[in-house]
């Protein structure tokens, strides 16, 4: 059997070899925590490589996304499905391996790193998430939620505010099974962090209320092995376990170095290590004693058989609960769901109301039928209406609750909705005003990537939130979310578009919904049943006129009913003129090319674009040859009437605009 020391040596031999060969990477962190991985992943992780998606697995999260081949490593080691060619051709165009793990590319990521901190804050939305569906699964005498949450991180993970947000709340949330070693090399990219990074790190996390298991040699797996004893007996604290380490370990010349941390070591140095390391074998040549004594394919198997066994017990006795845990970890929604209904009803209700309002009415339509709704606001709830009739806090003492108060914490709140999302089991909805998504903007574009179910409700859309000033109204994060690729964008101008738009980003599985809400009441739009189901095509004619127009208004949120206003006035001057609303771009530039031109005649080439939003973004739908009514600057603060009057959103403004682009 080979020693503790030869196991994890195929993790340096395998990192340094295909950076090498790829001439870009990070050897550095892999070879340095290799002897942390051989620990963890062959005497406590729970896994099965032949069923990477078995809901009982423990979840592991490299948050130091850079090290992607300690990563790789393992999950070939182990026996995924991950073949040696795949770590051949690291960082290569179409390979599973790319430069930092992505989620959905090779069996056993479990989410996408890279961008620091963000892994930690994804390991504590898992970990909330298998604390809360334990708590509404589990029953007396029947287990079958019960798994641990593991992360690495480094320095710059620690540096990054957002481990501050994420670790804050984990601390006051008691997440028992969430346990993360610190990759404390003391090496950044430009050097000795030292100087710049004098946090007593120990000492951060206990005020968090962490369990810190410090000055661990992670070099010596006895020490390891003590350290995760000492975390998996916390039931109330998540764990750090400090380990101190040597980046890029079996180096000689470049081992303790920033050298090693972000570029290849060179053909000499490979070599060299390789006889420091005592590993004779060629590059990705792997004894095979060395492949059996990582294979985690049985004892894998094995233990999702245990498991299953208690689940079918658990079916017996609760068989309605074991249909429901497996309807909510496919991601499947309930049928029959009655957001269509819902849709009706907001049309039929006829309520000028804001859209926000709306959207709490389609919550607590919604909720009642969707227990895996998993709601939060970072400390606006009350302003972002996302605490519905059937909400319950989520906290230690109440783990089986539906709704997180996130804090002022919007980055680690959109972070850890992306951990819930990728955990299973939950829709993880998140609200703040829309100005303050800058704050968490990385998050949002990382589920953009994954392509995972998370709602963001964005509030206060406009200028119109008044008095709180320029520093509080928008102006260019709509641009900013509609660039975004695989984020639907949804700018509702009443309650019946706002349930549409609900609908929508509930059944879109293939990636997140930003649903963008007035706080001001809207008025109510007529429509017929072809128009109320053209809404969930992203855009529709809400008012036409005899013949082909002469001109087509364009509009979203609060500036559709100005829209419809001014073509009442245009209309009795003499012009034939249609209405679009568009509360989803990303829809409708979805739509067949039929039905866009249907809904905006490429024949018809006079056009103006309302919105009180920045302005560039109309340019690819009025041409150079429209007009937009729109802001090119920032806000100021006064009653939103005024507002809106100062800066042209009014029905004299636009019915000037269209009548001069009509005559000239």
């Amino acid at each position: 059997m080979p020693s503790r020391f030869e196991l994890a040596n195929a993790i340096r031999a395998l990192s340094m070899d295909a950076v090498q060969k790829a001439k870009s990477g990070h050897p550095g962190a892999p070879m340095g925590m290799a002897d942390i991985a051989e620990v963890l992943w062959n005497d406590y992780l729970k896994h099965n490589p032949t069923d990477p998606k078995w809901a009982d697995r423990d979840r592991f999260v490299l948050s130091n996304g850079h090290g992607s081949m300690l990563l790789y490593s393992l999950l070939h080691l182990t026996g995924y499905e991950l073949g040696l060619e795949e770590l051949q051709n690291f960082r290569q165009l179409h390979a599973k391996t790319a430069g930092h793990p992505e989620f959905g590319f090779a069996p056993g990521i479990e989410t996408t790193t890279g961008p620091l901190g963000q892994g930690l804050a994804n390991a504590v939305g898992m970990a909330l998430a298998e604390r809360t569906l334990a708590a509404q699964f589990n029953r007396p005498g029947h287990t079958i939620v019960d798994h641990t949450t593991w992360c690495f991180v480094g320095d710059g993970c620690l540096m990054e505010g957002i481990s501050h947000e994420v670790s804050s709340l984990a601390g006051t949330q008691q997440l028992g099974k969430l346990i993360t070693f610190y990759d404390d090399n003391g090496i950044s990219i430009d050097g000795e962090v030292e100087g710049w990074f004098t946090d007593d790190t120990a000492k951060r996390f206990e005020a968090y209320g962490w369990h810190v298991v410090p000055n661990v040699d992670g070099h010596k797996p006895e020490e390891i092995k003590a350290a995760i004893e000492l975390a998996k007996s916390q039931d109330d604290k998540p764990s750090l376990i400090i380990c101190k380490t040597i980046i890029g370990f079996g180096s000689p010349n470049k081992q303790g170095k920033e050298d090693c941390h972000g570029a290849p070591l060179g053909e000499e140095e490979v070599a060299l290590a390789r006889k420091q390391l005592d590993w004779p074998h060629a590059p990705f040549n792997i004894p095979e004693p060395i492949y059996q004594g990582w294979d985690a394919r049985e004892q894998g198997q094995a233990a999702q058989s245990e498991w299953q066994a208690r689940f079918d017990r658990y079916a017996d006795a609760h068989p309605e609960l074991a249909r429901e845990f497996q309807r909510r970890m496919k991601g499947k929604l309930p049928t029959p769901l009655s957001s269509e209904a819902m849709l009706e009803k907001a049309q039929q209700a006829g309520d000028s109301i804001a859209s926000r309002k709306a959207s709490l009415n389609c919550l607590n339509e919604l909720g009642p039928q969707l227990p895996e709704l998993l709601g939060g606001s970072a400390d606006l709830a009350p302003s972002n209406l996302t605490f519905w009739n059937g909400a319950s806090a989520i906290t230690p003492e109440t783990p089986e609750g539906n709704y997180l108060h996130y804090g002022v914490r919007e980055f680690g709140m959109g972070a850890i909705m992306n951990g819930i999302a990728l955990h299973g089991g939950f829709i993880p909805y998140g609200a703040t005003f829309l100005i303050f998504m800058e704050y968490m903007r990385n998050a949002v574009r990382m589920a953009a990537l994954m392509g995972k179910r998370a709602i963001y409700v964005f509030t206060h859309d406009s200028i119109g939130l008044g008095e709180d000033g320029p520093t509080h109204q928008p102006i260019e994060q709509l641009t900013s979310l509609r660039s975004t690729p695989n984020l639907a964008t949804w700018r509702p101008c009443d309650a019946t578009e706002t349930a549409a738009a609900w609908d929508a980003a509930l059944k879109r599985n293939s990636g997140p919904s930003a649903l963008v809400l007035s706080r001001q009441n809207l008025p109510h739009q007529s429509r017929t049943k072809q128009q109320l189901a053209n809404i969930q095509r992203g855009a529709y004619v809400l008012r036409d006129c005899e013949g082909t127009p002469e001109l087509i208004l364009i509009a979203t949120g609060s500036e559709v009913g100005l829209a419809m206003d001014a073509a009442t006035e245009l209309e009795q001057s003499g012009h034939a003129v249609r209405v679009v609303s568009m509360p989803s771009a990303f829809r409708f530039d979805g739509q067949e090319i039929e039905y866009r031109e249907k809904v905006l005649p490429s024949d018809v080439t006079k056009r103006v674009a309302v919105e009180a939003s920045h302005r560039d973004y109309w340019y690819k739908y009025v041409g150079l040859e429209g007009r937009i009514i729109g802001m090119s600057t920032y806000g100021e603060s006064a009653p939103a009437g005024d507002l809106f009057k100062h800066f042209g959103f009014t029905v004299e403004n636009v019915v000037k605009q269209a009548t001069e682009l009509l005559e000239g």
